[in-house]
C-alpha cells in the first residue's frame, strides 16, 4: 500500500466508522510474535503470560489473507527471542508489502539483533525498517526500571552496532516509556539520544494495558509531572532539523503529545478513534483485537482457517467498533493514535505544515 492509496482510503475509514461502510481493511497493523521477553520491567508484565504461538506457518497464511497495509509494529515481549522472527518479517514484507515495518527492542540479545535486522532490511528493499530501541534510564536507573542488571550497557552494544549499518531504508531510534518512575529523567534520555545521532526520539506514556497485565497498577506519571516532560520535548522537536521520515514521525509526535495530554486532562476520546476500522492488532495466539487497552477479541485466527476477513467483518467485530465509536473507552494509546490524527483532517493539516513549512 502506497502513500496516495492510504490518503485515499481516509474518506472511506470515516464513512465506515459513520455508517458501517464500505467494508474496508485496516492500513495500520501490529502483530505480537510472542509474550515472552528477557526484561522485567516495572511498566510491564507481559513476560508472565504463556500461550500457544502462532507458527511461522500460521503467520503466512495470515498475512496473505490480510492483504496490503501501509504500516506493521512487531510488538512482543521481545520479537527478536524467536528464531524465525526474520522469516516472520520476510513474510509480511512479501504478503502484505508494507511502506513501514516498526520493530521495538530492548537490545538486550546485542550478539542477535544487529545481524538480524541487517538481514531484515536487505530482503526487504522497498519497506522502511524502524528499529526503536528501549531506554528509560541511563546506567542503573534504565537496568533498575528494566528489571535486567548490565541491561543498558548491552542496549549500548546493540546500538552501537545498528548505528554502523548504512542502508537507505533502515531508521535507527531511541524508545521511551514515560513513567512515574523516570518523568524527571527525560531531559537527560533526550540529551543521550542526541549524542547517539538516533534517527528519531519517540516516547509514549506508561498506562494500564490489558495485554501488558498492568490493569491496576500504579505506573502512569501525573499529568502534571507528564506536561512538564513533554513540553520539554515538544520544545526540542521544535528546534531541532529532522529530515525525510523522521521529520514526518516527528511532526506526528508533537500532535500526540499534546492529545495525551488533553486525554488525562479531560478522561475522554478527544479525537475520533479508528481502532478497530484503520488499526488492529494480532495476539501471539491469533486473537484479533482492535487494540491492546481491552484487548478484546473479536474472533481467533485459527477458527476461521486463518481468514482475515471472516472476523474483520463479523457481528462481533462491528459490537466492538460500535463500542469505541460510543466512546465507551478512552485511552493515548500511540501506535493507534497515529491512524486517528490521520483520519482526523484538523490534526492531518497541522502535521502537513510542521512537515512542508517549519
Amino acid at each position: 500500500m502506497n502513500t496516495i492509496k492510504l490518503i485515499s482510503m481516509i474518506p472511506l475509514y470515516k464513512l465506515n466508522r459513520s455508517f458501517g461502510f464500505p467494508k474496508i481493511m485496516p492500513s495500520n497493523l501490529t502483530v505480537s510474535v510472542t509474550y515472552k521477553c528477557n526484561s522485567r520491567c516495572s511498566t510491564c508484565n507481559v513476560w508472565k503470560k504463556n500461550t500457544e504461538e502462532f507458527t511461522l506457518e500460521e503467520f503466512e497464511k495470515t498475512f496473505k489473507s490480510i492483504g496490503d497495509v501501509f504500516w506493521i509494529t512487531f510488538s512482543g515481549g521481545e520479537p527478536f527471542l524467536r528464531n524465525d522472527f526474520v522469516e516472520i518479517c520476510k513474510s509480511a514484507y512479501g504478503n502484505c508489502r508494507p511502506k513501514i515495518i516498526n520493530i521495538p527492542t530492548n537490545g538486550l540479545l546485542f550478539d542477535k539483533i544487529p545481524e538480524s535486522v541487517e538481514e531484515i532490511v536487505k530482503s526487504c528493499p522497498k519497506t522502511q525498517i524502524v528499529v526503536n530501541l528501549s531506554i528509560d534510564g541511563i546506567g542503573e536507573r534504565h537496568d533498575i526500571i528494566r528489571g535486567v542488571k548490565g541491561n543498558f550497557n548491552k542496549a549500548m552494544k546493540t546500538y552501537e552496532a545498528l548505528r554502523s549499518l548504512n542502508y537507505k531504508n533502515f531508521n535507527l531510534g531511541v524508545h521511551t516509556v514515560i513513567s512515574k518512575f523516570n518523568v524527571e529523567n527525560i531531559p537527560e534520555i533526550y540529551e543521550l539520544a542526541k549524542k547517539l545521532r538516533a534517527d528519531s526520539f519517540i516516547t509514549e506514556i506508561a498506562e494500564e494495558r490489558v495485554e501488558l497485565d498492568t490493569m491496576g497498577a500504579d505506573i502512569t506519571p501525573s499529568i502534571e509531572d507528564y506536561s512538564t516532560a513533554i513540553d520539554f520535548l515538544s520544545e526540542r522537536i521544535r528546534k531541532y532539523k529532522f529530515s525525510g521520515l523522521s521529520k514526518i514521525t516527528q511532526a506526528f509526535r508533537l500532535q500526540y503529545y499534546d492529545l495525551v495530554k488533553r486525554t488525562l486532562r479531560e478522561r475522554r476520546q478527544v479525537i475520533p478513534c479508528y481502532a478497530g476500522i484503520a488499526s488492529c492488532q494480532i495476539s501471539p495466539d491469533g486473537d484479533v483485537w482492535a487494540c491492546c487497552i481491552k484487548a478484546k477479541s473479536m474472533g481467533n485466527l485459527r477458527d476461521v482457517d486463518y481468514d482475515f476477513k471472516k472476523i474483520w467483518f463479523s457481528e462481533k467485530a462491528n459490537e466492538i467498533r460500535k463500542s469505541i465509536k460510543n466512546k465507551e473507552c478512552y485511552c493515548p494509546l500511540a501506535n493507534a493514535s497515529y491512524t486517528n490524527m490521520l483520519c482526523n483532517f484538523k490534526t492531518l493539516g497541522k502535521v502537513l505544515w510542521i512537515v512542508l513549512f517549519k
